[in-house]
Parts: structure tokens; C-alpha cells; sequence
């Protein structure tokens, strides 16, 4: 069977007769290897048994860092799932095995300082218990058999421009303990044993910190061999520094591509004869984060280096990227000081049928293959990608009359997709870290593409649990690295409220508002005599506009910023709002009460008349759309400057603006532009600021991008917000009240003529289409079961009803 989903302590029965010492307890122990050494390093863990008649096996496994678990030599998981010491994850696994001897084999890493950013850790350790106590004394950790030894051959190097994804890994075969998965080799001994397991929701006794176990958040990783890419060119060089070498169509070999291009196509075995030096250069034709997967025969002293990007640059010292589909005359590079790129290297011992394979996956969407061999020729055997990601896909389904928005929606979701794993991700390239700025976006776009809402739950309790002391959440999360962004922390309150508003879950929120509240009152704090917020301490970003000194806007580091108290205002209007629906009416009103006096207050300091916009800052020296979405959004704008709003924003809202220096939205507070449109219903502007999106295909992107060109990341989530956008700006489907058991539909098409779509609903799906003529609205509206609404078009409202229903105004 495999992996299988749980949601409570598997032992929660055997707790019931212990006393408090022991409440939460496992009935298996932590085990290590008796004195591993510093890390990083890598150790393999066996379990030997035998079976008297075939048995079906229910264990729960979880390691400090992460394991690939192994029975009778065939991987059957990986994990932990991402967590941290006070939510770490183990996975459960159900097996069916015959009579007879078995073995279990868990290849357990723990990189410490090597690690990826997101990777936290205790201490090295391996836990595998069954559930069944018949099982605990013949496979369960601390209790049956169990050896251990360290793998030798593993190096890791530095990625350096991919500084939080974790080391590069350097696998020299001559070291490697060939055959460990099956338990075989020597230097296998008695492993040392540790404390209990623990479970995170029942263990009270006070022992010091240890791993507190909840079960897997997630379904696994899929996993799927990645069938395309095609060989563009294979050159001999005269060494493996290559990052100096251009990309030239005169240097291809065009035989040796094509039995390059079957290797790849075909795994058709492929013969590198000795002392020959060669690059090959594969275009995976889309951007793939994948585990690596090569065997190999021979050739023995020979260099095999698979390094990964998500683009060619123009230039050796990697400034641009220009069309990501042209290699010709480009350079295989990474950003500032590894020009090599980022990727792993095997050293092949020269045995049959090798299997080198890495401990995490990479990421891009060009593959460089540079292979050096001795005085042995070296065969390849095959050479496979394993394409990981969480298993995401768009349910939803949408359609317009303008063609140019569908082209944006492969790259959105391919983005979305590839910063998915166990945790959101801000780049799959650079950092693998969830940063709330950017999970919320993330979020948004899974609840309008999936019912699914695993991921973005998971995302809410583990921002929850990086709150510090003085109540902010860390910028992101888990991660071994501590970083403040304290605007991001006001985002994880709209989190909530978005969560509460598309799904629901009246419980589920509750438990996080003790959290929020705490948010907001060390932003409360920080207000001056004048009633206004000054910066906290901390990386006060906000968004990557060029003239703003680390995208933090003016005075939003120590001063007054009108950019970040309208936020304030924004998040103490959502925090009222949950207050009231989850029936606490006393903190309700006090929330109210701050947001109306800190809008107030902002509007009286910031407001410039002969502008009619806000100021970012106190002495109006500058002006930005940020400010003027945010009091948009914060609902408190004064009526008389909501009108002014509607003018003045999109008399400089094009090239060529009336105020040239009102700084513009980039990629992802474009979300909130977007929105503050929607609110002044002007989809037409909407439309006109996708020209961004829409070139992005003409660049040769895959996926949506960091920022405006020249974009460090070619692959970041928090540009797949269109897609929420279309559904719920353009077509208009929009929660009416917390839970979404009312709807409300108010589409604003613009110039568009059409829009047709089918959204997820926690109960089925809602479906709309439209089409206008002359100012009315025709079409057809369907509703799922326990679900009301609202269509709302050209100031007029037709009620909404579960099923199908044909409407016109």
C-alpha cells in the first residue's frame, strides 16, 4: 500500500493508562549511530527480520534531518515532511509481506550548517514503531535489532548563489557503501538508543526540547520520471570549467547529440570513451524541480557533473538572460560567485551498474551534463529526472474572449506548482523558503485552483508557531536562519482572513487568533504621540520598487509610513471582522475603534490635496500606488477621497504618467493594485498592467517571474496571482461571508465581451458564463448544494440559487 494519511496520535488508546510521566510516550525509541561526528553526514540504519506467514505491517517513520526509507532494497518514502522540533512530521506506511526474511533500510542526513535554510533539526536520530505491538520487538526502533554505519563517499560544497536550497553534493563512488539500501556491506554496528517518541498533542512531562511528532500535514511528494527535454548541443571542451565557454552552434556535435538525445529519450546506453571530455546541454522544455538519477558502468577516475539553470545568461559574469529559449553565444552561469552553477558531481568507481542518485532535488530548466573520463570508457546506462512537487493541479477552468489571458495561464500555474512542495516556496532555485509576503499570494491562487487546502493550512500553524516573544511572526518559516520582515506579519492576520472567507473552519481559526491578536498589538505599540505607527525594528519590506532602498518605502524603516499604516488599518479591519463572526463582539468593537482612529489619523498626516493622492511619508516627498491601494483596501478611506482616488490613480497609472514619480507596483503588490481596481471598478487598468504577464511568454518563460526584468528568479509563486484574479475580479465569484456558503458575483470584463469559468467550492463547484452587449449582462449561473448568492451587474441584483439558473440584466 505504502504511505497513508493520518490525523491523530496512533497511540492515542495506549495513553490512556499511563500516568502523567509517561502521557504521550511511544512505544519505540529515537536511535542514532554511537558518536556520528560533527555534520554533516550521512548514515544508514537496518532492520533484519523474518515473518512466520504473511503479515500486513502499519509503522510510523521520521528521522532528524530527512530519510529515504527502504524495504527488501526498493525505496518505498522519503521525509520528514518539513516541520519544526515542536511540529515534526512523521509519515505512516502500510506494507503486505510474505513469509519469510525481510529487511528495512532508512538512509538518514543530517547536514547541520550545510543544510538547507528550511531544513531544522535537534539532533541526528531515526524512529521507526509499528503500530501493532505484536511488531514493536521485531522492527520497532529501540526495541528489535537495529545496526548502523556511516556512508562514506558524500562531500558537499557550497551553492553559494543558491544559498538556502543546501549544499551541492559531491558522491565520490570508490567511498560509497554500494549496496546499503539492501542492507548489504561491512561495518555495520549496534546503534546507540535515545529518548521516546513523543506525541506533540498529549506529551506534558518536562524533559529538555525533543522532536514533538504529529502526523504527515500532507499526501506525499508526487514523483513521476519527467519524459521531455531535448539535447541542444554537445561540445568537446578542454576542461569542466565551462562557465567561460559560450554556447556556439559552430562547437556542436551533431552524431554525438543524437546518441545523446536517445540516452535521454530512450535510455539507449551511451558509450563516453576514455580521456574525452565533453558538455551537453539539455533543454527540459519546461522548468522541473527533480531528483537525479544516473547509472553507470566503468569508468573508473572519471567526472560526471550534473548542474542546473533556470537560464543562459549573455554574459560570463551573468547580468542577463534575455530570451530564455536562445543558447546560442549565452553562458551556463549563476548569479554572483558560483559561475559553475548548482548541481552535483559523481566520481564513478568503475563498477557495473552503478546507481548514483542525490539526497534533495534540484530546480530549473536547462540541464548541463559535463562528463570527463580517464583511461576507462565509461558507460551510461540511463540518466533520469524524478519531477517532485506537491500534487497540485487546476480544477478550476476559465475562459475569456481575450486569448492573451489563457497564454498566462500555464506559466501561473507551472509557478504555483513549482513552489509547492512540503512547504510554499518563494523560489524553488534560490531559497526554498516560505515567506508569508509571498504565501499569501500563493494561497489565494490554490483556493481558487483546488479544493485542496492542505497546503495553505499547513502554512497558517507554521507562521503561528515562529511568532516570537514580542508577538510578530518571523518573515519565514520553518527555517534554521531567523529573519523579521514585520510587514509580513501583518499578512499572516490576512491570511487567516482569507483562510476564514474561502473555506471556513470556525474552529480552525480560533485557535490562530491569539496569535493574530498578539500580531497586532505589537504593531499597536509602536503608534507616537501623533497617533501614527513608526517602523518597527526589522526589515520593514514592502515591495521591490526600484527607488526604494531595499524595498522598504520612505521613512518605513524608523519614520511614519503611509504605506504601512494603511496596512495596519487594513489587517485591524479583517481582525474585526473575524472577531465578530467567531462571536467575540467586546473585541470586535475595540478593533474597530483602533482602525477608524489610526485611519483617521493616517488620512489627516498623509492626505495631499493638490494631488489628490497620499504621501509615503510625512513631509510628501514621495508618492506611491502602494499607499493608495492599501487605504483603498482598509475600507476607510473618506467618501470625498475615494472619488479623488478614482481620478488620480489612473491618470498616473500608465508610461506616460502625468506624476512620473509615483512609484510604481512590481510584481507582487500588484496583487493589491489589482484589488484596489476591482474597488473602483476599473478592470479595463487591470487588463492594461497583465502586459507584463502576457510578454512573459515572448522572453521564452516557463513560469512567472521575481520582479521586472533583470529578474534574478525566473520562477517565483507569488506572480501566479492573475489566476486569482481572473476568477475573482474579472468573473467576480467572490466569498459573501466567512465559510463561502454564500456567494456573491459581480463580474467587471472591461472591454471583454465574454467570461466563462468553473470555481472549486468546498461543496462542488460554482459555474458562470457571461456575455455582454451594450451594457447587459446574459448568461447562465450554477450553484452547489447548500449554496446561495448574489448576481450583481450594472447597479442592479439578481438572487442566486443551488443549481442551474439562467440570468439576465
Amino acid at each position: 500500500m505504502g504511505r497513508i494519511s493520518l490525523f491523530d496520535d496512533p497511540y492515542a488508546q495506549l495513553h490512556a493508562d499511563k500516568g502523567w510521566p509517561d502521557f504521550g510516550t511511544w512505544p519505540c525509541r529515537w536511535i542514532t549511530l554511537p558518536n556520528p561526528g560533527a555534520p554533516p553526514f550521512v548514515v544508514a540504519y537496518r532492520c533484519r527480520f523474518e515473518l512466520n506467514e504473511p503479515a500486513t505491517l502499519r509503522f510510523h517513520v521520521t528521522a532528524d534531518e530527512r530519510y529515504d526509507l527502504f524495504l527488501d532494497g526498493v525505496r518505498i518514502g522519503r521525509g520528514s515532511e518539513r516541520g519544526d522540533v515542536q511540529h515534526w512530521f512523521f509519515e505512516t506506511y502500510e506494507e503486505t509481506l510474505s513469509a519469510g526474511p525481510h529487511i528495512l533500510v532508512a538512509r538518514v542526513w543530517t547536514l547541520g550548517p550545510r543544510a538547507p535554510y528550511a531544513q531544522m533539526s535537534l539532533h541526528h536520530g531515526f524512529l521507526l514503531s509499528p503500530q501493532e505491538e505484536a511488531f514493536y520487538d521485531l522492527i520497532g526502533t529501540g526495541r528489535a535489532v537495529w545496526e548502523a554505519k556511516r556512508l562514506g563517499g558524500y562531500t558537499f560544497i557550497d551553492p553559494l548563489a543558491a544559498w538556502g536550497t543546501g549544499d551541492n553534493l559531491l558522491l565520490e563512488g570508490t567511498a560509497f557503501s554500494w549496496g546499503f539500501e539492501r542492507g548489504e556491506g561491512e561495518g555495520w554496528q549496534p546503534v546507540e538508543t535515545l529518548e521516546p517518541g513523543v506525541d506533540a498533542r498529549r506529551y506534558v512531562n518536562d524533559h529538555a526540547p525533543m522532536h514533538l511528532l504529529l502526523p504527515a500535514a500532507l499526501p506525499p511528494m508526487m514523483e513521476r520520471c519527467w519524459e521531455r527535454g531535448r539535447v541542444r548541443h554537445v561540445a568537446a571542451v578542454p576542461s569542466l570549467q565551462t562557465s567561460s565557454l559560450p554556447v556556439r552552434q559552430a562547437d556542436h556535435l551533431i552524431e554525438e547529440a543524437i546518441a545523446w538525445q536517445q540516452l535521454w529519450s530512450a535510455q539507449q546506453p551511451l558509450i563516453v570513451p576514455p580521456n574525452t571530455r565533453r558538455r551537453v546541454l539539455v533543454d527540459l522544455e519546461d522548468y522541473v524541480c527533480a531528483y537525479p538519477e544516473v547509472v553507470v558502468s566503468g569508468g573508473r577516475g572519471a567526472t560526471l557533473r550534473l548542474h542546473w539553470q533556470e537560464s543562459l545568461f549573455n554574459e560570463p559574469d551573468a547580468k542577463t538572460k534575455g530570451d530564455r529559449n536562445a543558447i546560442e553565444g549565452k553562458y551556463f552561469v549563476t548569479l554572483w560567485h558560483l559561475k559553475e552553477g548548482v548541481g552535483d558531481t559523481f566520481l564513478p568507481d568503475g563498477g557495473r551498474s552503478r546507481r548514483f542518485d542525490t539526497l534533495w532535488w534540484q530546480a530549473g530548466r536547462y540541464l548541463e551534463i559535463a562528463v570527463e573520463t580517464k583511461d576507462e570508457p565509461l558507460l551510461l546506462e540511463s540518466l533520469r529526472l524524478h519531477e517532485t512537487r506537491y500534487p497540485l493541479e487546476m480544477e478550476s477552468q476559465f475562459s475569456c474572449s481575450d486569448a492573451r489571458l489563457e497564454t498566462v495561464t500555464p506559466l501561473a500555474l507551472r509557478a504555483l506548482q513549482m513552489c509547492a512542495h512540503e512547504t510554499y516556496m518563494d523560489c524553488p532555485y534560490y531559497e526554498q523558503l516560505m515567506y508569508v509576503g509571498d504565501t499569501r499570494l500563493e494561497a489565494l491562487v490554490t483556493y481558487v485552483l483546488t479544493r485542496d487546502d492542505r497546503l495553505p493550512r499547513k502554512a497558517l500553524q507554521l507562521f503561528d508557531a515562529s511568532r516570537l516573544l514580542n508577538g510578530l511572526t518571523q518573515s519565514r518559516y520553518p527555517s534554521r536562519v531567523q529573519q523579521i520582515i514585520p510587514p509580513f506579519s501583518l499578512w499572516w492576520v490576512a491570511m487567516i482572513y482569507d483562510y476564514a472567507l474561502w473555506r471556513g473552519d470556525p474552529s480552525f481559526i480560533r485557535s490562530l487568533l491569539p496569535g493574530a491578536r498578539g500580531v497586532l498589538e505589537y504593531f499597536l505599540a509602536h503608534r507616537g504621540a501623533d497617533g501614527l505607527m513608526r517602523g518597527p525594528l526589522g526589515w520593514n519590506f514592502l515591495d521591490w520598487v526600484p527607488a526604494w532602498r531595499h524595498g522598504i518605502p520612505p521613512d518605513g524603516q524608523w519614520g511614519a509610513s503611509a504605506p504601512l499604516n494603511w496596512q495596519l488599518v487594513m489587517a485591524l479591519k479583517m481582525m474585526e471582522a473575524l472577531e465578530r463572526w467567531l462571536d467575540e463582539p467586546e473585541l470586535a468593537a475595540r478593533y474597530k475603534r483602533l482602525a477608524e482612529e489610526l485611519a483617521h489619523t493616517t488620512d489627516e498626516h498623509f492626505w495631499n490635496e493638490s494631488r489628490g493622492l497620499y504621501a509615503d511619508d510625512l513631509a510628501h516627498t514621495s508618492f506611491s500606488e502602494h499607499a493608495q491601494c492599501l487605504a483603498l483596501l482598509s475600507g476607510l478611506v473618506p467618501q470625498e477621497r475615494y472619488e479623488r482616488l478614482g481620478e488620480t490613480l489612473f491618470t498616473s497609472s500608465s508610461t506616460s504618467s502625468a506624476l512620473p514619480d509615483l512609484h510604481r507596483t512590481t510584481i507582487s503588490f500588484t496583487h493589491y493594485l489589482f484589488e484596489a481596481y476591482r474597488i473602483l471598478g476599473r478592470p479595463d487598468a487591470l487588463l492594461e498592467r497583465l502586459a507584463l504577464w502576457f510578454d512573459l511568454k515572448a522572453l521564452g518563460l516557463c513560469t512567472t517571474i521575481e520582479m521586472p526584468e533583470p529578474t534574478r528568479s525566473d520562477c517565483h509563486g507569488w506572480g501566479a496571482h492573475p489566476l486569482y484574479h481572473y476568477f475573482a475580479t474579472l468573473l467576480g465569484i467572490r466569498p459573501a461571508r466567512f465559510g463561502f456558503d454564500r456567494v456573491r458575483i459581480a463580474p467587471q470584463p472591461g472591454p471583454l465581451n465574454s467570461l466563462a469559468g468553473v470555481l472549486v467550492h468546498p461543496k462542488g463547484s460554482i459555474e458562470a458564463d457571461f456575455t455582454f452587449t451594450d451594457g447587459k449582462l446574459q448568461g447562465r449561473v450554477a450553484l452547489p448544494e447548500g449554496v446561495k448568492g448574489t448576481l450583481i451587474w450594472g447597479g442592479r441584483e439578481q438572487p442566486l440559487f443551488a443549481g442551474t439558473q439562467e440570468v439576465r440584466l
